[in-house]
């Protein structure tokens, strides 16, 4: 009885541990709400799908920021076809000041 009772204890840290571990990388542990704006010079873009609808879109541009000057950046998204971006654009993002490449757009197409 009590190496089933240790058992279940030592199954329970070890998922506990790779909870913390997934939030961490995930951004969701201590310091990840700490999100800077900056924005993103569009330099290169998917083609524009013919269907409509929602697509998958790979954006590559300059990020500029408070902690970021001219950092080449690339995403892929989940874009909607009606509002597709375009080089030369300026899309808002939201950015980790220590890893600018994890960038988030916001922006009405964006899904």
């Amino acid at each position: 009885m009590l190496e089933v009772v240790m058992a279940l204890a030592l199954v329970t840290m070890l998922v506990v541990m790779i909870g913390a571990i997934l939030a961490r990388r995930r951004g969701m542990g201590g310091g990840g709400a700490n999100l800077e704006q900056g924005s993103l010079y569009i330099t290169g873009v998917s083609p524009l799908p013919e269907m409509t609808g929602e697509h998958f879109v790979t954006i590559t541009g300059t990020l500029t920021g408070p902690s970021v000057t001219g950092k080449v950046v690339y995403r892929r998204f989940v874009w909607d076809a009606a509002q597709w971006p375009a080089i030369g654009d300026q899309l808002v993002v939201a950015y980790p000041p220590n890893n600018p490449g994890k960038w988030v757009a916001q922006h009405p197409g964006l899904r």
